[in-house]
């Protein structure tokens, strides 16, 4: 059920004109370790790298359910990763850009961390 509301929203997006093109197509959604936090994965085809060797790629968010059970919706984004420096931002989050975002470290968000050594280590196809 996940993966279909993943796709639509995706496609939605795409639609919108709020992902890039270049990131379309088939979604293979890699999930890092969870934390209490929640879950959160990131997409291997949507990895791109810049001229200035920053990495892109799109990834969701999923809260961790909260005392009654309930689940908080979760979030797209994309995200600007600088592997040399392991630094982050987010490009755009539920398809809004965030034109003024600001580089900022993992920090203790064992998430981001983890979704950042795996966009980094991975290997790019052309």
């Amino acid at each position: 059920m996940i993966r279909v509301i993943a796709s639509v929203l995706l496609g939605l997006l795409i639609g919108f004109g709020a992902v890039p093109n270049a990131m379309a197509g088939p979604v293979e959604w890699i999930e890092v370790p969870a934390t209490e936090a929640g879950q959160q994965w990131w997409d291997r085809g949507s990895i791109r790298e810049d001229r200035q060797g920053m990495r892109t790629v799109l990834s969701r968010f999923t809260p961790a359910a909260n005392e009654d059970g309930d689940q908080p919706n979760g979030s797209l984004y994309v995200m600007q990763v600088d592997c040399g420096q392991g630094l982050y931002k987010d490009k755009q989050v539920n398809g809004i850009p965030r034109f003024r975002s600001e580089w900022q470290p993992a920090g203790n968000d064992d998430l981001i961390d983890s979704v950042i050594k795996a966009v980094c280590t991975e290997s790019l196809t052309s």
